[in-house]
């Protein structure tokens, strides 16, 4: 309401935990109100945020099946009625009721796609949409934030492999100094130079109190960290 030019999005939408169908008309509905702002990030989400806890599904495999599934149906019902979908998980028949306008933004809304590199089917899956939230295995097997080599592995194999001609972006975030420009700037810079269109300042450890709003409206005070 308060708005004109940033842009808004998640960070990000379990898509296997949630409705495909009320996702999109939601998704859609926000891209009208904003004129076209809204950026869409998906991914198999945290099972450790009460996946078991709520009875949502737990196994990797099936939840990248939802996922993929998912996006079949949020691509398919933004480009308008009539839609049917028949998929393991989810059977839609074309409905007759008036639906959400389609969004703004076309050929679509933007869509932002959780990569574990170097796994192929989760990199096969990043190619087929519009930008890429990287991440990476350690040597125990455990997910972390890609590296800055990695990054460039897997900036090298979207050039080369991705043939959709729409903007791609690369995502990554961390946190800066607000109030010491120069070392922000030093930080960002090798990712930029590696490839990342975006930075995501991010404040993962900022409490959820109002102490937590205020240094969060701090930082945004602050600006962004700027490489040029």
């Amino acid at each position: 309401m308060q708005t004109e030019r940033i842009r808004l999005g998640t960070m990000l939408t379990p898509l296997s935990r949630m409705r495909p169908w009320d996702l999109a008309g939601k998704a859609a509905t926000l891209d009208n109100l904003s004129q076209g702002r809204v950026i869409l990030s998906v991914g198999l989400g945290a099972t450790d945020t009460g996946f078991e806890e709520f009875g949502e599904v737990t196994d990797r495999r099936t939840r990248a099946e939802l996922l993929d599934e998912g996006l079949d149906i949020l691509t398919g019902l933004w480009r308008g009625q009539p839609f049917n979908y028949d998929g393991q998980h989810y059977k839609i028949k074309e409905a007759t009721f008036y639906p959400p306008p389609p969004p703004v933004q076309q050929p679509r809304i933007p869509i932002w796609v959780v990569g574990g590199w170097p796994y192929m089917k989760s990199m096969r899956r990043v190619l087929r949409y519009d930008g890429v939230l990287p991440s990476m295995q350690d040597e125990k097997g455990q997910w972390q934030h890609i590296s800055l080599d990695g990054l460039r592995k897997m900036r090298a194999f979207i050039a080369a492999n991705r043939t959709e001609i729409t903007p791609f972006d690369i995502v990554v975030e961390g946190e800066t100094p607000g109030q010491d420009r120069e070392r922000a700037a030093s930080i960002v810079r090798p990712w930029a130079e590696a490839g990342a269109t975006w930075w995501i300042e991010a404040g993962w450890q900022v409490p959820r109190n109002a102490e937590g709003l205020q240094a969060v409206r701090r930082r945004i005070q602050q600006e962004p960290p700027r490489v040029d």
